[in-house]
């Protein structure tokens, strides 16, 4: 665990390691998530949509999972 001191004008620094470990550079975004009872810093994505692009990656397509059970549905309905 990482200790760092909120300054009067309520910056943190983030450590140099740590910086290094995880790619950040001055100018950079980081977002603050508050989860109720922890505080996280997480590096902010440049491209949000790009960064979640094959998030929810499985072997079978969503959409031709929902295009079949559809068939099926008109079929039974038929």
């Amino acid at each position: 665990m990482t200790i760092a001191t909120i300054s009067s004008k309520g910056w943190i620094v983030i450590p140099a390691a740590l910086r290094k470990k995880y790619g950040l550079h001055p100018g950079d975004s980081v977002a603050l998530v508050d989860y109720g009872n922890a505080l996280m810093i997480v590096p902010a994505a440049m491209d949000p949509v790009r960064a979640a692009r094959g998030l929810f990656k499985g072997d079978t397509s969503l959409v031709n999972a929902l295009l079949e059970e559809r068939a099926q549905e008109q079929s039974r309905e038929r």
